[in-house]
């Protein structure tokens, strides 16, 4: 795994020692990829929620169609205590005709569980010369009227996220896998220690969906499940946990897609090695072959 490229740009995590303290707070990361324009400029927005003993922030980014930067905004942990705010940005690319580009967030009535990203009750808005871009939350009204933005001409496209889940042997997340689709609980249960056969098994609303025997020998392979009459594609590398202990961590990743020979080429056991791990992958697959929402989980083990 540690060959593996680093996963949506600045934001991707290092692999490396568990037990390292730097580790241990880049991992609380949750990472959301979305597609927009910008006056009428394809562009990709992401949003990366954090937490550390600071508190919780976040990081807004906005790349082109080349995946180069144009702007960013960060809202650091230990500022957090300024919970709604706005902020403007000017276009880092002087070639570029997208100009100024303005923040707006309101969390301090957000709700969070265990992890970095918000449940309910705040915004996050993109607006760009007093049009909305994209927004994130359940707050909408309440962000219309602070930002006085006007609707979107097309929507901003939820297409990738990756998050880091923790557990001793089940590690649980929500995925909506399409748009307006149902949110669905994701369980993915698999015990490495002491076991001379160890079993990988997903399930989805507590429907078993995959289960992988002999994983010594299946350490890295991919599936097709059906999900909400959906077509997923599901790869798994669980070398790490059977083999380089230290290091602790898997990484499964969920594709929609409408034909799965799209995914890969030549022998499927060797798919982990050409999938679109990079931001600017995903969204050039997502263009081409008509594939939709990515979900890539980093799983790692408790102490």
């Amino acid at each position: 795994m540690r060959d593996f490229p680093s996963c949506f740009g600045e934001s991707g995590v290092q692999i490396v020692d568990s037990s390292s303290n730097a580790s241990r707070t880049a991992q609380n990361l949750v990472t959301c990829i979305y597609q927009s324009s910008l006056g009428g400029q394809s562009c990709v927005i992401t949003v990366t929620w954090s937490k550390n003993m600071m508190g919780q922030g976040f990081s807004v980014g906005i790349n082109d169609s080349t995946n180069q930067s144009l702007c960013k905004v960060d809202v650091k942990p230990w500022l957090f205590s300024k919970r709604k705010g706005s902020k403007s940005l000017e276009n880092s690319d002087n070639k570029s005709n997208v100009g100024k580009v303005e923040i707006f967030w309101d969390l301090s009535s957000a709700k969070f569980g265990s992890g970095p990203e918000p449940l309910e009750g705040y915004y996050v808005a993109v607006v760009f010369e007093l049009q909305m871009v994209l927004l994130v939350g359940d707050l909408c009204k309440e962000a219309y009227r602070k930002t006085n933005a006007s609707p979107p001409h097309s929507n901003s496209m939820f297409i990738a996220k990756r998050e880091h889940i923790f557990g001793k042997k089940i590690y649980c997340t929500k995925a909506q896998f399409c748009d307006n689709g149902q949110i669905h609980d994701v369980a993915i249960e698999c015990e490495t220690v002491g076991l001379k056969e160890p079993c990988l098994s997903i399930r989805i609303d507590k429907k078993l969906v995959m289960q992988v025997k002999r994983l010594a020998w299946k350490f890295r392979g991919n599936q097709t499940i059906i999900v909400d009459g959906l077509p997923v594609e599901m790869f798994w590398d669980v070398h790490n946990w059977l083999f380089s202990p230290s290091f602790g961590n898997a990484v499964f990743m969920f594709q929609t897609c409408v034909s799965a020979e799209k995914l890969w080429s030549g022998n499927p056991s060797e798919a982990s090695s050409v999938l679109p791990w990079s931001c600017s992958q995903i969204v050039k697959e997502t263009q081409l072959q008509g594939l939709g929402f990515s979900l890539i989980l980093y799983a790692w083990k408790n102490e």
